[in-house]
């Protein structure tokens, strides 16, 4: 190993857990996670991309979101799971900071994509007439574009931070994959400033998209009070039940993690709520907008009679 204050070329992710008893039941739970992950997204992706009449700027949003999961739950879990079937899970350096940026780019990219189906909704609902104006195919892209470059503005200021540490030759990361605070356990240098532009950042990641969708569904709900007929309000409950669930699970995990002191969250719950957004909550998002939503199932039926007719 090399010398102390010498800078590490290969880390050793330290996984879930360190008892051997749990490592293969560990194995085929988060093993059924991600085909079920991989399944759903895939499966959303292609449903949008082939039926026309869910050609819209909500299911153009939603498509995204499914391509994000699917991408960033394949930039952790497969290394996840190798930690469970190897005495010792080696990542390389280069290796550790490829996968720290592919994951804060996809993870950043989905807090936006939440705020523009937010937006998406506030328009659908409170300026129903002008929707289709105001939702264009070149605001659609002008959104997602936003949504994209903030992803990689995020990433790239916390992995620039994170190359310029100098590490130590105890390169035992204490965690299933390469996050931002074990890494920063890790250093034999000064992390304040990376420390300073995690709250930074992060707040800005996590504090932007919400006080947008905050906004969004306080104006959705005051456009909904407003509504006469009961059918009328449940129909725009229900379009709206399913992104909230999804909000709250994403940014309720997030906010837990990154947004406290790391010395009022010890690095096991850090590891249970990082395990929530990195692999739970991509695996039920295509559940819960499936489930809960009619032009989906209409979708799948009618994709499904297709082929059983074929």
């Amino acid at each position: 190993m090399a010398a102390e204050n010498s800078s590490v070329t290969e880390f050793i992710l330290a996984g879930l857990t360190n008892q051997p008893g749990l490592r293969m039941p560990l194995f085929f739970l988060f093993l059924g996670f991600y085909v079920v992950t991989v399944m759903g997204n895939l499966g959303l992706i292609t449903l949008i991309g082939l039926n026309s009449h869910l050609h819209t700027p909500m299911y153009f949003f939603l498509f995204n979101l499914s391509f994000i999961d699917f991408c960033y739950s394949t930039v952790i879990t497969p290394k996840m799971l190798m930690s469970f079937v190897s005495k010792k899970n080696i990542i390389a350096y280069a290796g550790c900071m490829t996968q720290l940026f592919f994951f804060l780019f996809f993870v950043v990219s989905e807090s936006f994509i939440l705020s523009a189906m937010a937006y998406d909704r506030y328009i659908a609902i409170c300026n129903p007439l002008v929707y289709t104006a105001t939702m264009s195919p070149q605001v659609c892209s002008l959104l997602l574009l936003g949504v994209y470059v903030m992803g990689f503005a995020g990433a790239m200021a916390h992995t620039t931070c994170m190359v310029r540490l100098t590490f130590c030759a105890n390169n035992l990361v204490d965690h299933y994959m390469c996050d931002i605070l074990p890494l920063l356990e890790r250093s034999c240098t000064s992390t304040y400033v990376n420390e300073l532009v995690v709250f930074v950042v992060v707040g800005i990641d996590i504090g932007v998209p919400t006080v947008t969708i905050f906004i969004s569904y306080a104006l959705i709900l005051t456009s909904i009070l407003h509504i006469r007929s009961t059918e009328g309000r449940s129909k725009a409950f229900s379009t709206c039940s399913s992104h909230i669930i999804a909000v709250s699970l994403f940014f309720g995990s997030g906010a837990f993690m990154y947004l406290k002191p790391s010395s009022l969250l010890p690095m096991n719950q850090g590891k249970v709520s990082s395990l929530f957004y990195t692999t739970v909550v991509p695996m039920l998002n295509p559940l819960i907008y499936s489930l809960r939503n009619k032009d989906v199932k209409v979708a799948l039926k009618k994709s499904l009679s297709k082929k059983t007719f074929s």
